[in-house]
């Protein structure tokens, strides 16, 4: 499972899980909030826990703490003595209220937080910005043409704007190289929504965010529903109310049971299935705030699931492909 794969049409290989960096950004901006403060140390150590086990990329983002995360990430591969070109990083512009050529205008700022590390893969965060599809694949052709990026992606974007995104990059000698979505056993809309049917077609990679959905799938909430109550913004969310979270029972003692099997917890059979299923076109980006998640995450990568386990777990979720049935 540890083996590469192609990022889209481009030349960068990718293991099937990378390490998504969203919690280094130290409480910064509304977007930090959603995470704890983590230590240097900590952050070092999950990161080398993460390159140890073989991952071989990270994903981080601009408005992860207006930069910190990058900065994070970045300071945390030098203190484990990775040196450029040993990681692949991918990082977003953040598109709110702004133009195409702030996409030009401030991919100095990305490249000064990432210190000495390249930028391979850039990505439009969002679909809303105040400019057309045309005009922001033109900045990042620029980009590429620059030598500042390696290849463009993006993040959030239906079906309908992926096909015009990669219509676009394709007219300007480029490949749309992916789409960041929410995906997860608990969320299979873009499976119904034509964003992985389009991907399919065109060769572009999805990227997998909360694949855990929100910590979920590892079980523990169902164990201890009162955890709920104490886990911030997840109480808020429809998958984490209580009838929600009975129904999605029979899926986690599916998860559970396929992992005694293997000697895996219920959270690493769900990422295994994910970048399994769907063959080489779906990768994912969990997160870690302690040492013990990415240990689990790169464990997961060596799990192979039998062809009944994967089909077993797509008939208990499919229920899901039109978006949370809680």
């Amino acid at each position: 499972m540890a083996t590469t794969r192609r990022l889209g049409r481009t030349e960068i290989q990718i293991t099937p899980i990378g390490l998504g960096c969203w919690q280094f950004s130290q409480r910064q901006n509304v977007s930090g909030m959603f995470w704890p403060t983590l230590s240097e140390e900590a952050i070092t150590e999950i990161v080398q826990v993460s390159l140890q086990g073989g991952i071989n990329w990270l994903d981080t983002a601009e408005v992860y703490g207006w930069g910190r995360s990058e900065q994070q990430a970045a300071q945390a591969l030098v203190r484990c003595g990775r040196k450029p070109g040993e990681v692949v990083i991918a990082t977003k512009w953040w598109p709110t209220f702004r133009g195409s050529s702030s996409i030009t205008e401030s991919i100095d700022d990305r490249l000064a937080h990432l210190g000495q590390f390249p930028i391979d893969l850039y990505q439009i965060h969002h679909p809303f910005a105040f400019a057309t599809t045309r005009g922001q694949m033109e900045a990042m052709a620029q980009l590429v043409r620059a030598d500042k990026i390696g290849a463009v992606g993006v993040s959030n974007w239906p079906a309908r704007k992926m096909i015009r995104a990669s219509a676009e990059l394709h007219e300007l000698g480029l490949h749309l190289a992916s789409n960041q979505v929410k995906y997860s056993l608990l969320d299979r809309r873009i499976e119904t929504n034509g964003v992985l049917d389009a991907a399919r077609r065109m060769g572009t990679t999805i990227i997998a965010y909360s694949p855990l959905e929100q910590g979920l799938l590892t079980g523990k909430f169902h164990d201890h529903p009162e955890l709920v109550r104490g886990s911030g913004f997840r109480r808020l969310m429809p998958a984490f109310r209580r009838k929600a979270i009975l129904d999605s029972r029979p899926l986690i003692d599916a998860l559970r049971e396929i992992g005694q099997r293997h000697d895996a917890t219920p959270g690493q059979v769900a990422l295994s299935w994910l970048v399994t299923f769907h063959g080489p076109t779906v990768v994912a980006i969990p997160g870690a705030t302690k040492v013990r998640h990415a240990r689990q995450n790169v464990e997961a990568m060596k799990l192979s699931l039998e062809r009944d386990e994967l089909d077993r777990l797509d008939r208990l979720s499919r229920r899901y492909t039109r978006g949370f049935a809680g």
